[in-house]
């Protein structure tokens, strides 16, 4: 490896490491702060709460990876611009191209060790950390619940306004939705003033008290007609005790090395094999919805068509078919074609639900599996954006770096989320959804390099900030001359 080389890497190396390790720092503060309050004063051990940190923070590295690489970028480029040493390069023969060389073989290490990451560690440690909480549930049961949000326990959705008691075992407002076993719909809505939490240290049942609330349940209509009266069921109690089981976010030493069924926990190969059962199974319900309607459709007119043989009820029905039926009569005839086209839509409109339900759970999988994929090719987008960029703003340190850094990372984020929670809705493929910040982005790390290597700037910052300067000078100058008169 040539001086230069080395110098180069280790400039970029020094500045990657520093800065990944604060933003580090800083995501993990910012990720876990809803678990602080519920993790200080339970008498745990200090080596639980490393481990819980420890588990925890692999998941934060897609987010601060990039934006590490980003402004490391930029400020080691910005740094060798400013202080001629890009100058000096270029008078000696060595283009920007030779300069990236060193550092693109080293992204291309990163982004392959990233890939890594996200396929065995994060599943592994996202498998434990959720295993180690609930085995903090089972003897601290306040954990299963933070104040002031909606908290996800299996089939279960719980929010409460407040925690009190040495323990925060007791709950003030409690609102409870419950997922129908069929679907993801919440058929059933508690309400209650106030509520208890409890476990035994032996038990796998966290129990709930609740107290002096309303139990909500709607109701499954049977035909279309009922349905558009939404009817439910409404009971008061004064106390109603619930077993939540903590059977599935436990750990034990049986199944150690068993991953749930969660997307978060599969790497690749696990990932392909669940959505290739998921997209057959989703085959195989469209085929028997379709089935059922059309036997449906067709036991309405197979009286008729028994008679018919092979002419249609158009050729043999007359025109005015209804008139040779009493009025009475006709009423039930349209009331009947009425009940049953309502019923065979509402059936339909089931079934889509459905579908379209595991249809999501199936772009979640998929969007899962591009993540892993995403992260490592993030790593040569931020790269091939920074350093270019640094090239052409000729500012180091971490003034002008960071703002640039945040704007182009925000973006970025902003529309991985937006094409991701699109495609977790099927409004776009999710390929589409987890690859749309990189493809729009990717344009811009084109045209950055381009404006580097030929030593065009994409815009004089002189020509943004004089017509500011100059506004305000107009401003001053008028304040002080009225302030004169």
């Amino acid at each position: 490896m040539k001086i230069l080389d080395r110098y180069i890497l280790t400039t970029f190396v020094s500045t990657l490491g520093t800065v990944f390790i604060i933003l580090y720092f800083i995501f993990i503060l910012q990720g876990v702060w809803l678990f602080i309050a519920d993790l200080a004063g339970k008498d745990l051990d200090i080596w639980i709460i490393l481990q819980f940190l420890l588990f925890y923070s692999p998941k934060m590295i897609p987010l601060v990876l990039p934006l590490s690489v980003l402004l490391s970028s930029i400020m080691t480029f910005g740094s060798f611009a400013e202080n001629y040493e890009f100058a000096a390069m270029k008078s000696s023969g060595i283009s920007l191209q030779r300069a990236m060389r060193v550092l693109s073989i080293f992204i291309t290490s990163l982004a392959l060790l990233s890939f890594w990451f996200a396929n065995d560690v994060i599943p592994k440690s996202e498998y434990q950390f959720i295993n180690l909480r609930k085995e903090i549930l089972q003897t601290k049961p306040a954990m299963a619940i933070a104040a002031g949000q909606f908290n996800d326990l299996g089939k279960i959705n719980i929010k409460i306004d407040k925690k009190t008691g040495k323990q925060g075992q007791y709950l003030e407002n409690v609102t409870m939705h419950i997922k129908s076993n069929v679907g993801y719909e919440n058929k059933t809505v508690i309400k209650s003033l106030n509520g208890e939490l409890a476990s035994l240290e032996e038990s796998n049942i966290l129990q709930l008290h609740l107290l002096d609330g309303n139990y909500y349940e709607e109701v499954e209509a049977k035909t279309y007609q009922e349905a558009q009266k939404e009817p439910f069921v409404k009971i008061k109690f004064d106390k109603y005790t619930m077993n939540i089981d903590l059977n599935n976010f436990q750990n034990s030493s049986e199944d150690s090395e068993k991953i749930t069924n969660t997307n978060s926990m599969l790497n690749v190969r696990e990932l392909n094999y669940t959505i290739d059962s998921l997209e057959t199974s989703l085959i195989k319900e469209k085929t028997s919805n379709t089935e059922n309607l059309s036997l449906r459709t067709q036991g309405l007119f197979q009286n008729t068509k028994s008679t018919l043989g092979e002419r249609s009820v158009a050729e043999v029905a007359p025109k005015d078919l209804l008139e040779h039926f009493e009025k009475k009569t006709q009423s039930r005839i349209l009331q009947a074609a009425l009940d049953n086209t309502s019923n065979l839509s509402f059936n339909a409109e089931s079934n889509n639900t459905s579908i379209f339900d595991r249809q999501k759970y199936i772009n979640s999988h998929w969007l899962a599996l591009h993540e892993k994929f995403v992260i490592a090719f993030s790593c040569f987008l931020m790269f091939y954006i920074g350093a270019p960029l640094g090239a052409i703003i000729r500012k180091g340190g971490l003034g002008l770096p960071i703002v640039f850094a945040i704007l182009i990372f925000i973006t970025y984020h902003f529309i991985n989320t937006f094409g991701k929670k699109v495609a977790q809705e099927n409004g776009m493929t999710p390929f589409l959804g987890a690859w749309l910040a990189s493809i729009v982005l990717t344009p811009l790390a084109i045209l950055l390099t381009y404006k580097a290597t030929n030593d065009s700037g994409m815009f004089n910052m002189d020509n943004v900030l004089l017509p500011i300067q100059n506004a305000f000078k107009k401003i001053f100058k008028k304040n002080k001359h009225t302030n004169h008169v």
